[in-house]
């Protein structure tokens, strides 16, 4: 694919006139074609990968639907959290999108979960590497991190849709942020409330986190690197590489999880006025793609 003369300028220009550049508009604007990656009956398009199994077995059905919802439990994990970190990929990699996530934290953390740090902490990873990469005992996949918190109701703030970097790096108002996690800007959602965190991802440029309608984070330059990625194949670690794509995944790191909706504006396609598939929103093009 072959991008439009200055893409991140483009883009922040068409979607800051379509949406506001503080505020994601939380209800589809008139001619967007959003995907639904969760279909609300089944885990078709997902494939799960935990930490010491095999890709596709989804261990003590720890991704599961019921109820219209895609759940994240535990409560088949006869001894225990044990570390069995896992990864619930979407079956198509994207690099130019808007992402949106609506869920909520339940019920109490998996037992010999790690300490206080994964009570209500999930995620969903973007940019990440191919699920058949990963080695079998892989706790993350090389990939960024859009951070889900809840609030632990004790008073003190605690953000959501931060951004962590196992096994990458990122900038940070124009340098290479230090850390591994980067907080947003987001209030502190307590209880069992449903948030809606969205990313808008322009490939290797700029990425922007929102929650609730609100901007709340925003970084650059996404690339393969640090410390962060235990046990990952040195083959696919290919620190300095950076990343302009990859795979999206919903993580299960040890508190119970509800999602009623991921979905997906493709910001990849034809921009071509004449041709029918044209799409105003479109920043990144794909001329192969045009119909006419």
């Amino acid at each position: 694919m072959v991008a439009r003369t200055g893409t991140t300028f483009c883009a922040l220009v068409v979607l800051c006139a379509a949406y506001g550049c503080s505020r994601a508009e939380p209800q589809h604007a008139a001619g967007e074609q959003w995907i639904q990656l969760f279909n609300g009956r089944d885990l078709t398009g997902w494939t799960p990968k935990l930490t010491h199994h095999e890709l596709g077995d989804n261990f003590g059905e720890t991704f599961r639907v019921e109820d219209g919802l895609l759940k994240v439990r535990y409560d088949r994990y006869s001894d225990g959290f044990n570390r069995q970190f896992g990864h619930l990929f979407y079956a198509q990699p994207y690099s130019y999108y808007r992402l949106a996530i609506e869920y909520r934290f339940v019920g109490e953390q998996a037992a010999q979960a790690p300490g206080g740090w994964a009570k209500r902490n999930s995620g969903i990873m973007f940019h990440a590497q191919p699920p058949a990469t990963m080695t079998k005992d892989q706790e993350f996949p090389i990939s960024i991190e859009a951070q889900l918190l809840g609030g632990l109701d004790n008073g003190k703030a605690r953000p959501t849709a931060n951004m962590c970097s196992p096994g990458t790096e990122v900038d940070y108002q124009g340098a290479q942020y230090p850390e591994h996690c980067l907080d947003s800007q987001s209030g502190t959602y307590d209880g069992d409330q449903w948030v809606r965190m969205e990313i808008l991802v322009l490939g290797n440029g700029q990425i922007t986190h929102f929650v609730q309608g609100e901007k709340v984070l925003e970084y650059s330059r996404p690339r393969i690197g640090g410390d962060m990625a235990k046990d990952a194949d040195p083959a696919v670690k290919r620190d300095g590489e950076p990343l302009s794509g990859g795979y999206i995944a919903l993580q299960s790191e040890s508190h119970p999880l509800d999602v009623r909706k991921i979905e997906l504006l493709d910001l990849t396609g034809c921009v071509d006025p004449k041709a029918r598939n044209y799409r105003q929103y479109f920043v990144q093009s794909d001329p192969k793609g045009c119909k006419y």
